[in-house]
């Protein structure tokens, strides 16, 4: 038992208030139960509608202080012969002082097989989303998981974000409805194919991070396949904040021109990282943070899926979104997320750091990645996209060329690069390759670029910025740079707008992985 911590339940029915001091990850409060709730056939109990409605509903309040857990979990006892569970919620959210956080509180569930970390229980998350959400066998609200609403105890699983100097007062009303289950049970989720048709080797246009009204979006996923495809992209990834739900909601939307992927973006309280295209259904849990040691296992549950680990938005400025777990575990990193912003910018420093270490060791080296983050208007799919060289458009290829850092990030599906490296006898790289020459070898390094009229093109290497060209009002151009694997462990391509705040460099149009240069 931790010394530091003091739980109490205040007397009185449905009410409980907890008293919290020191640091704890989760609480489970005391159970709510419907014992003997169940209504005889063709009765009427208490709170029935008086028209044989079959229905029980229980109303729990509490009070979380400033510095609850992570996670308090309310157990509600489920009595045999229910077919549908209804869960509401509201909390109070007063005025704070300045500087001083606000309430906000999250909300999922777990069913009778526990609340075990990475365990089977899980049954939905929709966060601060929604009010209000419901199970049965056959359907469930966006977020949720259809299934049996079995006897025993469930967990509902409440996150207090953010707690108000006064406290968070919060009322919990579950409504269980009795009767047999739905006919035909429990369907069988269809997930995306894991290939489209494609074009053969080609680089092919993906956005890997969108949400849609499966968590906090409010677009369907029928929206955002039509959007995607306006954008002029081959591939998204499903990026839900921590429930699969989406990965069987794209059925009739995927075709020989999309490639849709299955993924998460898992939202710890110490950063967030998107779970790209893993097998359907696959769930990946969140209720850890840095100091528990924990998201190395889930990293490798990722891969065991066949996953990528990306690291998003490390450097973001809502709560709980900068990256604490380092990158040691990361595939790739999202360096840039959504419009681009000044904490693009620091993420962009950070991993071209990153690409330094890496040259100057030898390890292996992280990929960087774009992704939209869209949720709903006027964010747009496919701003920025990440391209990528991919020997066809399936799961496995795309991932692939991800993995291996050959591609770059475009703001739109107008803009188009191509940086090649040649030197030595006869040697040629491309984007995330390495061009094997001696230290002193001449080597001409070749940016080609369409779609950018006036912006300006930037050869990045591990010692900064060392070439500067604008590219023509028509868009199109070409930059050429001479160096050596001795003067220069790796080049990269910058396309920038015009600054606005000078010296600071204007927002990127795109950017490319390296060309690695030297033995």
């Amino acid at each position: 038992m931790d010394k530091d911590r003091t739980d109490r339940a205040s007397a009185g029915p449905g009410r409980r208030t907890l008293l919290v001091t020191g640091a704890a990850a989760a609480l489970t409060l005391s159970t709510v139960s419907f014992a003997n709730a169940a209504p005889a056939a063709g009765a009427e109990g208490p709170g029935d509608s008086g028209t044989g409605d079959r229905t029980r509903t229980r109303t729990v309040r509490g009070t979380l202080p400033p510095g609850a857990p992570d996670f308090v979990y309310l157990p509600v006892e489920v009595p045999p012969g229910v077919n549908e569970m209804h869960v509401a919620y509201t909390y109070e959210r007063p005025a704070v002082p300045a500087g001083a956080q606000g309430n906000a509180l999250d909300i999922g569930i777990f069913d009778e097989r526990g609340t075990r970390l990475g365990g089977p229980g899980f049954r939905g998350w929709s966060g601060g989303a929604r009010t209000e959400f419901f199970l049965r066998a056959d359907a469930a609200t966006p977020g949720y998981l259809p299934g049996p609403v079995g006897a025993g105890t469930w967990h509902i699983a409440l996150g207090p974000y953010t707690v108000a100097p006064e406290g968070l007062a919060y009322e919990v009303t579950i409504t269980l409805r009795f009767g047999p289950p739905a006919p035909g049970g429990t369907p069988v989720p269809v997930y995306p194919p894991p290939r489209a048709k494609g074009r053969g080797r080609a680089w092919y246009r993906g956005d890997c991070h969108i949400h849609s009204v499966h968590s906090d979006g409010q677009r369907t996923p029928a929206e955002i396949a039509a959007l995607a495809r306006a954008a002029g992209l081959d591939f998204i990834n499903t990026s839900e904040h921590n429930t699969p739900s989406a990965h069987g909601a794209w059925e009739g939307l995927w075709g020989d021109d999309l490639l849709i992927l299955t993924g998460e973006e898992v939202t710890t309280r110490n950063g967030h990282v998107v779970a790209l295209g893993m097998v359907g259904g696959t769930f990946v849990d969140w209720r850890y943070r840095a100091r528990d040691n924990r998201f190395g296992h889930f990293a490798r549950e990722i891969r065991r899926a066949g996953g990528l680990v990306v690291p998003a938005h490390p450097h973001g400025t809502c709560l709980g979104c900068n990256w604490k777990f380092g990158f040691a575990d990361a595939d790739a990193v999202e360096v840039w997320n959504g419009p681009y912003t000044p904490d693009d910018e620091v993420s962009l420093a950070e991993w071209d750091n990153l690409l330094v270490s890496a040259a100057r060791s030898g390890r292996p080296w992280t990929p960087a990645m774009g992704g939209s983050d869209a949720h709903r208007e006027p964010d747009a799919i496919g701003t920025p996209q990440t391209v990528v060289l991919a020997d066809d458009l399936s799961r496995e290829a795309v991932l692939a060329g991800l993995r291996a850092g050959r591609s770059y990030v475009a703001e739109s599906a107008r803009v188009s690069l191509s940086l090649t490296a040649t030197g030595g006898r006869g040697g040629h790289a491309g984007i995330g390759e390495r061009l094997r020459v001696a230290p002193d070898a001449p080597v001409t390094v070749r940016l080609e670029v369409t779609g950018a009229p006036g912006r300006t093109a930037r050869f990045v290497t591990d010692q900064g910025t060392l070439h500067t060209v604008t590219l023509p009002g028509t868009g199109t151009g070409t930059a050429e740079w001479r160096t050596t694997a001795s003067y220069a462990s790796y080049v990269r391509a910058e396309v920038r707008h015009a600054p606005t705040a000078p010296p600071l460099p204007g927002a990127l149009a795109a950017f490319t992985n390296p060309v690695f240069l030297g033995q």
